[in-house]
């Protein structure tokens, strides 16, 4: 697709969803929605990609999603697997180890990257799909919704108005829905009326990107925090070729004075050691590290996702994890709507799963920012001693998702995998070999250790056709069908650690349920119908599937 096409599509062009941003989030459901046949627009007011790191951790699940959005491969070129991360004292006293060993959906649990490379990768993917229409450069300046649509007004952003730009008028666009992932400071969210709960604690901190150019940099590929009351900072790689400093501003400093690359080099000189000898820096800015939430993702057709709906600090590593993880729950469910097999219903389990767990991983990243960041000495003393003793309380275990689309049992508990990202073995099939998702597709799986169907209804295999689930059984008769050789055994690893012999897993990946005896499998798709919200053909056909639900609209 030419940059023609993707900059001035057909004016009061009619689309099934809007995307306002173009970064994480908005990049994964762009690609989703796009690969998936949907007419897709994306508002975007930079007028070309970033082209350098914010996001520098994902992990493993979310490079499954960035598998299933484009070249992983070419996205993962300089990563680096990260197997610890170091909270430290002042006097460099271990306090804190985060165990980050191990493989997670086919991949490393969690890997240094560098962002130009993630994004680069699924642009390239969604810049092949005609139905895609991308205005870079442009920027969503008024909103409307209605009950079958929204309307969005759009001109060129100021610091785009080029030659071809400059005589542009503002432009009206309408979409069945509209997702707004354009950032914490979100026109989509202000523009809905919403609302955000502050959690407090901001902290400014210096962001030093570099380039690696000696073989100093090999002493910071161990991300390391220094909770030092004087002034907190760190170090940690940005995938295998780059470094990033941080240096924590006290209060009453001018950002103005720390983002001159001059008093970065002085930091770097006078606590590392080192100097332009050793780094190329690649970008000096302050950020303000902040903790908020919308007080709803989902206002009729408009929908939010990313740092629009939930801003957190960066000590997980997890902000843009969960945005692209928003991005695919979201794509997922617009699909299943827009093409009518299931009820708009089906959008409020969005927030419903979405929410809990990005609260969850907002807590945890709450909790490790006031401990980096507790500048009294005293109580700082007192932080050190708790973790010596082991009486500070433990972190709590990474959420996975418990509400909305996941089966529970009888009883209203939650099985151990039901939840979880699903594993993704290497695998050969009809003479194919590779990851998982390459093989045999992407979307909704039921793996099971033997043939599933003969415990399986005419009407439940019905609906799993209708759904586009892949049925995959591990074995080594290749002449099941849906049979897969796995290659390193990672799936079925998993299954007996588990003790079941089958699972249905969602196309983010989640595990919707699980059963130890195939005999239960055939409840288990009936209630994925029900949690589905489905629409039996006479709906489909028949009546409009997209209203919003009263409770939302």
């Amino acid at each position: 697709m030419s940059q023609q096409q993707n900059s001035t599509p057909a004016v009061d062009a009619h689309y099934d969803v809007a995307v306002i941003g173009y970064g994480p989030t908005g990049l994964v459901a762009a690609s989703l929605l796009g690969q998936a046949g949907y007419k897709v627009v994306v508002v975007e007011r930079w007028p070309s990609m970033y082209g350098l790191p914010r996001l520098t951790h994902i992990d493993g699940e979310v490079a499954r999603i960035v598998q299933a959005c484009g070249d992983v491969d070419q996205a993962m070129r300089d990563s680096l697997p990260l197997h610890t991360y170091h909270y430290v004292n002042a006097e460099g006293e271990l306090l804190l180890e985060l165990h980050w060993k191990g493989k997670q959906c086919g991949y490393m649990a969690h890997n240094s990257i560098y962002q130009p490379d993630i994004e680069d990768a699924i642009h390239g993917r969604v810049a092949t799909l005609a139905n895609v229409h991308l205005f870079r450069g442009w920027e969503a300046v008024a909103l409307e919704q209605s009950a079958d649509r929204v309307v969005c007004t759009i001109q060129p952003t100021d610091s785009s108005k080029n030659t071809a730009q400059i005589a542009e008028a503002p432009r009206q666009l309408t979409a069945r829905y509209l997702l707004g992932a354009d950032g914490a400071n979100s026109f989509v969210r202000t523009a809905s009326d919403i609302e955000r709960n502050d959690y407090g604690h901001k902290h400014r901190w210096l962001n030093l990107d570099s380039e690696n150019l000696s073989e100093a940099a090999a002493r910071f590929k161990l991300l390391t925090i220094f909770c030092d009351p004087a002034r907190g900072h760190m170090y940690m790689p940005i995938g295998d070729n780059r470094t990033r400093f941080e240096v924590r501003l006290l209060e009453g400093e001018n950002i103005e004075d720390w983002e001159d690359p001059a008093r970065g080099w002085r930091w770097l000189e006078e606590k590392y050691g080192v100097g332009p000898k050793d780094f190329k820096f690649l970008r000096n800015v302050v950020y303000t590290f902040q903790t908020r939430m919308a007080e709803r993702w989902r206002k009729g057709r408009v929908l939010l996702g990313g740092d629009a709906a939930h801003a957190m600090m960066p000590y997980m590593g997890q902000g843009a994890c969960s945005g692209m993880r928003d991005g695919i729950n979201l794509a997922w469910k617009l699909d299943l709507v827009l093409s009518g097999r299931a009820s708009a219903a089906l959008l409020d389990s969005y927030e419903a799963e979405r929410r809990p767990h990005a609260q969850g991983i907002m807590e945890m990243s709450l909790f490790l920012g006031q401990v980096t960041n507790e500048d009294d000495p005293k109580k700082a003393a007192a932080r050190d001693e708790a973790f010596r003793s082991g009486s500070m309380p433990p972190m709590p275990a990474f959420p996975r998702l418990e509400h909305g689309v996941i089966h529970r049992e009888a009883d209203g508990g939650l099985l151990p995998s039901s939840g979880l990202p699903g594993p993704q073995s290497r695998v050969r099939c009809a003479g194919i070999e590779g990851r998982l998702d390459d093989v045999v597709g992407h979307g909704f799986l039921l793996v099971a250790q033997q043939d599933p169907r003969p415990f399986l209804g005419s009407g439940q295999q019905a609906f799993l056709t209708q759904l586009g689930c892949r049925i995959v059984v591990l074995g080594q008769d290749e002449q099941v069908p849906g049979a897969v050789i796995e290659l390193d055994g990672e799936m079925s690893g998993f299954m007996a650690a588990q003790g079941i012999q089958a699972y249905i897993a969602r196309p983010d990946f989640a595990i919707f349920g699980s059963v130890s005896r195939l005999e239960a499998l055939a409840p288990l798709v009936d209630d994925l119908r029900l949690k589905l919200h489905w629409l039996e053909e006479r709906g489909r056909n028949g009546t409009r599937t997209d209203q919003p639900t009263e409770q939302t609209a």
